[in-house]
């Protein structure tokens, strides 16, 4: 995830759309932004669509990926998924820490990405479902952070829709 910016990719979410998901709730609202912004990038963040987003709209796709995998199988599969370095590697921890005023789940990935360095050759390689199943009785250290985000998981997305509402401009322009 690098943060430097050549030419700002231009990223517009419809002010009827916003409404609605406003409606739905934060994770929809969130969702307009992340689609918006994929979009824009043409579904795919490479090297070369980094460099058109900014340091908040690069954040918030870090945000949605940690998000989605972290829900969906814990920090386990996100880094059998072949996301560590993008989590790890990169600034987001940083960013959500002292942009978004995340200490708590920066620290909490600060944390994973020690247990990531440690744990990441054996838990990234291929294997077979009943292997991977396996992998979360291996590393048990995984599953206190797994609760910790999955008990935090509502005050998390709350920040981060509070942190897109008043900064708005950082992520899209509405139209």
């Amino acid at each position: 995830m690098t943060y430097l910016c050549t030419e700002m990719k231009q990223i517009t979410v419809k002010d009827q759309d916003l409404s609605n998901a406003a409606m739905e709730g934060m994770d929809a609202f969130i969702h307009v932004f992340v689609e918006a912004i994929h979009e824009a990038i043409g579904g795919e963040l490479t090297d070369d669509t980094m460099q058109e987003l900014n340091a908040d709209q690069l954040t918030l796709l870090a945000w949605d990926t940690l998000h989605e995998e972290v829900m969906d199988g814990g920090f386990i599969q996100l880094i059998h998924n072949g996301y560590g370095p993008y989590i790890f590697k990169n600034p987001f921890a940083k960013a959500l820490n002292k942009l978004w005023g995340m200490r708590e789940l920066s620290k909490i990935l600060y944390e994973v990405h020690t247990l990531w360095l440690q744990n990441r050759e054996e838990i990234e390689r291929d294997c077979t479902d009943e292997e991977f199943m396996a992998l979360f009785e291996r590393f048990p250290q995984f599953d206190d952070y797994d609760d910790m985000f999955v008990e935090n998981e509502e005050e998390y997305t709350s920040q981060v829709a509070h942190y897109i509402d008043e900064h708005i401009e950082k992520f899209a322009t509405i139209v």
